[in-house]
């Protein structure tokens, strides 16, 4: 079953009452947090804290993953020889410019895993592009390791490099977007949006998610529990949606039947590109069980 990422929940990995109430929020994945989130004098408290919290606690069955701080910093090796001991679901490896930043980081996670008897290969890695540099390297970025489950966009330090802000409609974004996606698709791994940070727009929030949606996004990072539930309903199939590519499904298997390709549905041209499409948005219904609930 396809593995859900729409909502990627940020928790700042010094504050362990979040961390431990992260899974009750509902959010597919659960991202805890040892970069932006924490100052510099509280890097080793959240490490110890999050590596403890791994250990630990329960989270409900949903994907964890760390964002660590690069390697380029005096933190992040560090921040992987504990990470990666405590065996979260991926790593998120932040500032990405290059294929070789995800190589390097595959690399000291390999030597972690065999050092400490785990698996070789378990533990996933996303990488984040927050640069123009990284937007121009998205497709071999994307093609660098089998560990990567998939590539992110990080808007702030993206605009930053550009010299630009952040606009409502975000069209100084588009490229980056359609580039980290078709990137994304090349390899088939999954495309994730940047954050929304205004929490109390929720209008411009849903317009931003229905956007990115649009253009093929698989899910967003959030940074307030209450961006999660509308973020679902936006990336949720409806009932008249599943109806529709069920329809699809089974006017095409009456085609092969007959031996063709193509069939004609409410006077349109149904043919491989549009099965591909239904076939994708039920196997998305089966995910979040929408499919289960539009065939009651």
């Amino acid at each position: 079953m396809k593995r859900l990422r729409r909502s990627i929940l940020y928790v700042p990995g010094n504050n362990p009452g979040m961390i431990r109430d992260a899974h009750i929020y509902g959010s597919d994945v659960i991202l805890l947090d040892l970069e932006d989130s924490v100052a510099m004098t509280e890097k080793d408290a959240a490490r110890f804290l999050v590596y403890n919290a791994l250990k630990t606690l329960d989270f409900g069955g949903k994907e964890v993953a760390v964002r660590i701080n690069g390697l380029d910093t005096d933190f992040g090796l560090k921040d992987l020889e504990a990470v990666v001991r405590a065996q979260p679901d991926v790593i998120r490896l932040p500032k990405t410019d290059s294929e070789q930043d995800v190589i390097a980081c595959e690399k000291e996670i390999e030597r972690i895993e065999a050092a400490c008897g785990i698996p070789v290969g378990k533990t996933k890695m996303i990488a984040a592009i927050e640069s123009a540099q990284g937007v121009l390297n998205a497709r071999e970025i994307a093609h660098a390791s089998k560990r990567l489950v998939g590539i992110a966009l990080g808007a702030e330090d993206f605009t930053a490099d550009l010299k630009t802000t952040r606009s409502a409609d975000g069209i100084e974004l588009l490229t980056a977007r359609s580039m980290i996606v078709m990137a994304a698709r090349s390899a088939g791994i999954d495309a994730l949006d940047t954050v929304f940070s205004d929490v109390n727009d929720t209008e411009g929030f849903i317009k931003e998610a229905k956007l990115i949606k649009q253009l093929g996004f698989d899910g967003k990072s959030v940074i307030n529990p209450s961006q999660i539930k509308p973020l679902h309903a936006v990336f949720t199939p409806t009932k008249d949606e599943i109806e529709k590519s069920l329809a699809i499904v089974e006017a095409m298997e009456e085609a092969r039947k007959r031996g063709s390709g193509v069939v004609s549905m409410n006077g349109k041209m149904i043919d491989k590109p549009v099965l591909d499409r239904a076939l994708h948005l039920l196997e998305l219904a089966g995910a979040t069980n929408a499919l289960r609930s539009a065939m009651q």
